[in-house]
């Protein structure tokens, strides 16, 4: 599996995508799933409201839930940026609030939950959405880390990683556990948590350690 300029699903045989069609495409996926909810989504239906056909979708999308993917991708670029506040803390409030109100929109939140249950138990399908989505959000936050980096405010105490499961185990969690609201609070409390700098004896001969030998704790 490769993904097609930086979208989801494998190359297909065929003629090169229009771009024209795709966004029409990508739109009547969208917007289906909004009249009709994800059950009653069909590849005939996004066909005919695109004013494609359907051959032409099968070719470019191995099934409904690809096209879904590509969706919300393209989506969640638009939508969520990362430009300079001007500190690591307003950046990732900014990335918060924007993230929040995207899964927020009627019709995502249902499709995000129908989407990870596919990856669930169907492994290429896993593998495509793990590349295709999660991952290019995770390269999304990074872009603040490294700026954060850069300008001398990220603080030490957490690894990056760690930060981006932070942010984006708490969207997963309220999205297909908890089921609740996705806040600007929760996003206030959540940029200042991970902003907040380190201990003020953690200096760089810090060994993570307390005088009798035991971790600290975070």
């Amino acid at each position: 599996m490769r993904l097609v300029n930086g979208k989801s699903g494998p190359a297909r045989p065929g003629r090169k995508r229009s771009e024209e069609s795709r966004q029409a495409i990508l739109a009547a996926a969208l917007g289906l799933t909004a009249d009709v909810g994800y059950a009653g989504l069909t590849v005939d239906g996004i066909a005919a409201r695109s004013g494609t056909g359907k051959q032409t979708i099968y070719r470019w999308w191995p099934s409904k839930d690809d096209v879904l993917l590509e969706a919300l991708a393209d989506r969640a670029a638009l939508d969520v940026l990362v430009p300079d506040q001007g500190s690591y803390q307003a950046d990732l409030h900014a990335f918060l609030m924007a993230s929040f109100a995207l899964s927020r929109q009627p019709q995502v939140p249902d499709i995000l939950r129908a989407l990870m249950a596919r990856a669930q138990i169907d492994e290429e399908f896993g593998q495509r959405f793990r590349a295709s989505f999660l991952q290019r959000r995770r390269d999304a936050l990074a872009v603040l880390l490294d700026r954060a980096q850069a300008r001398g405010d990220l603080p030490l105490q957490l690894a990056r990683d760690t930060v981006a499961d932070v942010v984006f185990g708490v969207i997963w969690y309220r999205l297909l556990a908890s089921r609740e609201p996705l806040g600007d609070r929760l996003a206030d409390e959540i940029a200042s948590a991970l902003s907040a700098p380190g201990p003020h004896h953690a200096g760089p001969h810090h060994t993570g350690r307390t005088d009798h030998g035991q971790r600290d704790r975070l």
